[in-house]
């Protein structure tokens, strides 16, 4: 089984560091664009089966990417977004009081604390865990090439579980993976390798996140 984890392209939250979470927003063109560059870099990969975060930037970015081939698309609820409850609609860069809460969950995930509505860490490596470990079981997707499409935090839980961490303070050890870059995983004998990771099949220079 080969899995190609990758993040959905750029939002117009994205580029206002704008805090989105489960705010369904769509993809710009700017995030399309990227999409596409991303599909050509796959297009001779052959995919069986796709699973997407249900929120729209997510499904819009798999769609893309699977392009002409008839592959069928599920939608996943275990691998969106982390959520951030009230703090979503902020800006990272503001000067509030919800805002300077909310950058902990980059620059000291292990004092972060999600407002009541929200979701922490630990529940969202639960969650990935849970669908990463029905994906590596499941008999019949042994011999497939699965596309899932997911988010910046949700990607890195994932990423952060096959490479053995699980922990809350080194949460962002490899940082914020940047948009549309996809990371090969292979399962073999009920194990999980990472083959490639990171990589990116547009020319833009890869944009990071900043909290400030």
């Amino acid at each position: 089984m080969i899995l190609y984890i990758v993040r959905h392209g750029e939002t117009d939250w994205n580029l206002a560091h704008r805090i989105q979470g489960r705010t369904d927003i769509e993809l710009n063109d700017y995030g399309r664009h990227l999409a596409e560059e991303t599909a050509r870099g796959m297009e001779d990969i052959p995919i069986d089966i796709g699973y997407t975060s249900p929120l729209k930037r997510a499904r819009e970015t798999a769609r893309i990417i699977l392009g002409k081939r008839k592959t069928p698309l599920f939608d996943e609820p275990r691998i969106q977004e982390i959520s951030f409850g009230s703090y979503e609609g902020l800006f990272s860069s503001g000067e509030d009081e919800k805002s300077r809460a909310f950058n902990l969950f980059f620059t000291d995930t292990k004092h972060y604390v999600p407002p009541g509505d929200g979701e922490t860490i630990r529940q969202l490596y639960e969650r990935t865990g849970n669908f990463l470990s029905e994906i590596i079981s499941g008999e019949e997707l042994k011999d497939k090439r699965i596309l899932i499409s997911t988010h910046g935090a949700a990607m890195t839980a994932l990423l952060n579980r096959i490479k053995g961490n699980v922990s809350v303070e080194h949460f962002w050890k490899d940082e914020v993976p940047p948009n549309c870059s996809v990371t090969e995983v292979r399962i073999w004998n009920g194990k999980a390798e990472i083959i490639k990771e990171g990589m990116i099949f547009y020319k833009e220079k890869v944009k990071k996140w900043k909290t400030v």
